[in-house]
């Protein structure tokens, strides 16, 4: 697939972003839709998309798209803080409350809301199916390993927030596949599901950009270019490469490695400028680092799946 095949598949989930910024500045989404938005998104949208994805889906016939998505989603984000935390004073992050923030956004990729449509895009249901349970081990990865990288402590209470409704639903999604639920369960149901969960991503970019449109102005690059370009070179660069190689020398199902490849091409998540927030981090350097891999990712993902794609078949 040629590179402006994929720019032109990438882009619409950048103009959705887009578009939450310019609803956003002309105020026809506030700040207060915000949380009930949030709310109904967790609570009802993903996990109908989730339902609607994993049920009857035959790459959950596989026992290493079972077992070895949620230890490659855990394995991949601790691989990415330990790569930011050792690189960070090389790109003159040596304080440690920066350090521990540039660590923590660097090495969390986007592991929802743009590596979804491109998995639905690029592949199959099969592929999503998989990308859905390998973020079972991102978020323990995230509420675990990464809680006390951001927070400098020991986590407290990180069991109560792993569990979160999402990935309650993957869990009963899959009980729900084995049981045979796409056999049995009516199609009104089923056809309900589908639609719900169809507007959980777009939902979730215009959400992601009008965020984006609240922080611009707290983002200055003065005397922060350093930071910033480092964290473009793991994440948009370094990070992908290893995550592609594992794809490629590791003994993964098709569906799984499909999934690190988007994963690898993904910038940082949006998630570490509130955790910084709450948890004693800098909040202002999370958000420049997500805007700018965010920004340099518009034109590094359609570069990592065109030659990941040629070297992951290679091996095959």
């Amino acid at each position: 697939m040629s590179f402006l095949a994929l720019l032109v598949i990438v882009a619409p989930v950048f103009l959705i972003i887009v578009a939450g910024y310019v609803v956003r500045r002309a105020e026809w989404l506030t700040a207060e839709a915000d949380a009930s938005l949030l709310r109904l998104g967790v609570n009802l949208l993903f996990p109908c998309l989730i339902l609607d994805t994993i049920l009857g889906n035959p790459a959950l016939a596989s026992t290493g798209n079972l077992l070895l998505a949620p230890a490659v989603g855990f394995g991949t984000v601790v691989l990415g803080f330990a790569v930011a935390w050792f690189a960070a004073p090389a790109f003159g992050v040596h304080e440690a409350r920066a350090r521990r923030t540039f660590a923590f956004t660097t090495g969390l990729y986007n592991y929802g809301y743009i590596a979804i449509p491109l998995a639905q895009k690029l592949f199959d249901e099969k592929t999503t199916a998989v990308l859905f349970i390998h973020n079972v081990g991102v978020e323990t990865a995230i509420w675990t390993v990464g809680l006390m990288l951001i927070s400098g402590r020991s986590p407290q209470h990180a069991a109560r927030n792993i569990f979160n409704i999402p990935l309650v639903a993957i869990g009963c999604a899959i009980a729900l596949h084995f049981a045979g639920g796409r056999t049995w369960m009516p199609d009104w149901c089923l056809h309900a599901a589908h639609m719900i969960g169809a507007a959980a991503i777009p939902m979730g970019l215009i959400l992601t950009g009008a965020t984006f449109c609240d922080h611009a102005r707290q983002v200055s690059l003065r005397g922060a270019v350093t930071d910033s370009l480092g964290a473009c070179v793991l994440r948009l660069g370094i990070l992908p490469a290893l995550m592609i190689a594992a794809a490629r020398w590791l003994p993964f199902p098709p569906e799984l490695r499909n999934v690190l490849l988007i994963q690898a091409a993904m910038p940082s998540a949006a998630m570490p400028v509130i955790l910084a927030k709450h948890y004693g981090g800098d909040p202002r350097l999370a958000l420049r680092i997500i805007l700018c891999t965010s920004l340099g990712a518009l034109l590094t993902i359609p570069w990592w799946i065109q030659h990941g794609l040629r070297w992951i078949d290679a091996s095959r």
